[in-house]
């Protein structure tokens, strides 16, 4: 049976260096094992006719160049973290979107190698991020970052208290604050629809009202977890940018899955992907532990 562990996915960029190092953080944290892991693929054309097996040599003795590397790194920001390394060959994603389904986390950089630089977010990181079956955070912005508030945003999804619950914890284990995040657009009197947005309509009762659901459901974790700061915002704006901006002064934003694919709960809501590519701060997305394979 494989140990459940925080796993994070290097490939020797700067990227992977800041997913290393906040994992090393989180799994000191928790106290849980650290893997990290690097996917490589050494089936190059010239690959093809080596019959001594040197590009696969070479390849593999630059994955573990790469991940003794991560080790030394993890270290140096927590000295006392458990930690394995792992060296897998195939295509990136498949491999680690196998590895989440046994993992307690999954770690992301923000982007990788051989990636544009006009993309916020690397197709791996994005692919692992929408189909995991594990929490996953994706390292971006200021990924170093220890202080500041954790920041969540809730909905009407059935997932709100989830997320919620995940948000108090790790606002407790950091000893930070928690500012709560909640945007909706009010009802527009027919006299106004068209001529005034929808963001920019005087509605206090409807407010009001928005609070106090908003004050209901944040109660129970809030006498859970007594010694949490809650901050509530209320906000016309759509959530994605509300949060975007709460990020510039936060250490980490905790959002949900919001998508409607195929398969329940593997698709993420727009506001999670407009995170996931301007958030200034790491992005934890919420998502229950999928079963340990066999």
């Amino acid at each position: 049976m494989t140990t459940r562990a925080i796993i994070v996915a290097t490939d020797g960029t700067a990227y992977g260096e800041a997913a290393v190092q906040w994992a090393a953080r989180e799994a000191e944290r928790r106290g849980s094992l650290l893997r990290i892991t690097y996917v490589y693929d050494w089936e190059w054309r010239e690959a093809r006719f080596d019959y001594s097996n040197e590009y696969a040599d070479a390849a593999r003795h630059t994955a573990e160049a790469i991940t003794t590397k991560a080790c030394g790194q993890a270290r140096a920001v927590a000295p006392s973290v458990r930690i394995e390394t792992d060296t897998l060959i195939g295509h990136a994603s498949a491999r680690l979107l196998a590895a989440a389904e046994s993992a307690e986390l999954m770690v992301l950089g923000s982007r990788g190698r051989g990636g544009f630089a006009s993309l916020l977010l690397g197709s791996v990181s994005q692919r692992v991020a929408t189909h995991a079956l594990c929490p996953v955070v994706v390292v971006r912005g200021r990924g170093d970052v220890t202080d500041g508030p954790v920041a969540v945003g809730v909905d009407d999804s059935p997932a709100a208290e989830h997320v919620l619950g995940v948000a108090f914890e790790a606002a407790a284990s950091r000893g930070s604050a928690l500012a709560v995040v909640r945007s909706y657009l009010p009802p527009v009197p027919l006299w106004l629809a068209g001529t005034v947005p929808a963001a920019e309509v005087s509605t206090p009762e409807a407010d009001a009202a928005e609070r106090a659901r908003l004050a209901e459901l944040v109660a129970p974790w809030q006498a859970k977890y007594p010694g949490v700061a809650v901050e509530t915002m209320l906000s016309h704006d759509s959530a994605a940018a509300v949060l975007v901006g709460v990020s510039h002064g936060a250490q980490l934003i905790v959002t949900g899955t919001h998508g409607h694919g195929v398969v329940a709960g593997t698709f993420l809501g727009s506001t999670t992907m407009q995170l996931l590519h301007h958030a200034d701060c790491p992005v934890l997305i919420a998502r229950s532990p999928g079963k340990r394979t066999p």
